[in-house]
């Protein structure tokens, strides 16, 4: 006698779907916080003078750093 089962079928991985995006949204995140972290810290090393010669002041830097991150 054959015994004939119907039962949905649902991969597992599918489970796991949502963990996976969120890993990858918050692992993009901290790379771009990483590259806004860095743009600060290398421009704000630069002096006035330095700055200048590349068409920046010290109160640029934050919104050229977003910018950096928003790119990578």
């Amino acid at each position: 006698m054959d015994v004939t089962r119907n039962t949905a079928t649902f991969p597992v991985a599918d489970l796991f779907r949502p963990l996976r995006d969120l890993v990858a949204v918050l692992r993009d995140a901290n790379a771009r916080r990483a590259v806004y972290n860095r743009t600060v810290a290398d421009l704000s090393a630069l002096s006035t003078r330095e700055l200048h010669d590349i068409g920046l002041t010290r109160s640029d830097i934050p919104a050229f750093a977003r910018r950096a991150a928003a790119q990578n």
